[in-house]
């Protein structure tokens, strides 16, 4: 006890003293600094110019207060004091008085790319972007309760789905018609947001159009010529694995980040096929980055003549772009940037089992394929099919629905029963998430 009450006498004495010898934080490393450089240098200049060429307008300090905040904990306050330099096809963070800065570069029709450390060079041309014929939605009142659908809008605005929410765009369409749309201040229907792992369901939906024209078959191996030693167990992943994060290979983190694809400079092709083998494939749900990755890579032998952009043309969404790594791999897991109206057109192609004025798109049935579990299957509110959610597990929510999401709040609900599609997209910070299930049960209960 007198040991005990000593040491309370010396710390009311001196309240600092028990806290002297505590080690100073240790500084962040040149590889974090690196790393949040590239963050910041890549989606300050996706955010800009893909807004400029759908037409829209962002500004850099839009862009600190949204996209920038409330991102990974070990970047974030780095990325808020890294300076950028903004240039007419370019953007550069500094990083390191000793190093070249970090920069992204903008290529027409496909947005922008980050660089590796110490290369400046241009991107390589893949995609001029063709004549814009964006179609007008038409507008109606909805079939339902009206007072009781923009209650549901604006509590999504107002933090009733999630108190620190950032909900910058809701749009519901119902019957091919937009029935509520709003945007947040500094956003509107043509600024293009990161889709984030809305874009998996992209993949899929690219996926499905080469499989469609003869080109790819999901139920045979993926064609990753780094798996093409003989004996190499991996060879034997389906792309209908990969498509439902089933492949077994190894995942470092939940989720499998990949920042160093992401923002560090490194092509996809050069590290999404090293991940190990670690389970049987297709006996273990891990929702991976890298699955999606590897089953765009897979089918890159198309892209020459049937890039992403061919079909988001083909379906009106002019003012999408989906980006690639400096080598020209795309990357189909989260580098697409979109508007809300596009993304309710991507809905609109599932509503019309994958039908596009008369014309079949995606393979008859694929909807019924993307969206019917097969295999392992997540813990969890939803249920996972080919690159989408699913609702098998929601009260009140038709059990034909589906959904694709991404970080930071990117929503994307199709209900082909109700024939209704409903976008949210967000920046919400770190630890405040959307609640999407029960704002999609109130949307619909107020189209009944």
């Amino acid at each position: 006890m007198r040991t005990l009450f000593l040491a309370a006498v010396l710390i009311v004495a001196n309240p600092f003293a028990a806290f002297a010898q505590s080690p100073a934080p240790a500084a962040p490393s040149a590889s974090v600094r690196a790393m949040a450089a590239g963050y910041k240098a890549l989606t300050v200049c996706s955010a800009l110019k893909n807004a400029e060429a759908a037409g829209a307008t962002r500004t850099l300090e839009s862009i600190e207060a949204n996209e920038l905040t409330g991102i990974y904990p070990e970047l974030d306050p780095l990325v808020r004091e890294m300076p950028v330099e903004i240039g007419e096809r370019s953007v550069s963070a500094a990083w390191d008085d000793a190093m070249p800065p970090r920069t992204a570069v903008y290529s027409p029709g496909r947005g922008c790319a980050i660089q590796p450390v110490g290369w400046v060079g241009q991107s390589p041309e893949m995609f001029r972007p063709g004549l814009r014929v964006n179609e007008a939605f038409e507008t109606a009142e909805p079939r339902g309760n009206a007072a009781l659908l923009n209650e549901a809008v604006e509590q999504a605005f107002e933090g009733g789905y999630g108190e620190g929410a950032n909900t910058t765009a809701v749009l519901v369409l119902q019957n091919d018609r937009i029935v509520a749309e709003e945007y947040a201040l500094g956003f509107s229907a043509d600024t293009p947001q990161r889709t984030w792992s809305v874009a998996k369901s992209l993949a899929g939906t690219v996926i499905g159009a080469a499989v469609q024209r003869g080109e790819a078959d999901v139920n045979r191996p993926a064609a990753i010529p780094d798996w093409g030693r003989e004996g190499d167990p991996r060879a034997a992943i389906t792309l209908d694995q990969l498509m439902r994060m089933a492949s077994g290979l190894t995942s470092d983190t939940a989720g499998n980040r990949t920042d160093a694809l992401y923002f560090g400079g490194v092509g996809v092709d050069e590290q999404a096929p090293t991940w190990p083998l670690i389970a049987a494939p297709g006996t273990r749900f891990r929702y991976a980055n890298n699955d999606i990755l590897l089953a765009v890579l897979s089918i890159a032998p198309t892209f020459g003549t049937h890039p992403p952009a061919e079909l988001f043309r083909r379906l009106g969404m002019y003012d999408t772009f989906a980006e690639t790594d400096w080598r020209g791999n795309y990357m189909l897991s989260s580098q697409v940037w979109s508007t809300a109206r596009d993304l309710a057109r991507f809905g609109r192609l599932y509503l019309n089992d994958g039908m596009v004025d008369g014309q079949r798109v995606l393979p008859e049935g694929w909807r019924e394929h993307v969206s019917t579990p097969s295999g392992p299957q997540p813990n969890g509110e939803q249920g996972y099919g080919a690159t989408f959610w699913l609702f098998n597990k929601s009260e009140g929510i038709p059990a034909d629905a589906i959904s694709a999401n991404g970080n930071r709040g990117q929503y994307v609900i199709i209900v082909p029963s109700r024939n209704v599609v409903i976008v949210r997209r967000g920046e919400d910070p770190a630890g405040k998430p959307f609640n999407f299930i029960p704002f999609t049960r109130d949307v619909l209960a107020a189209l009944d």
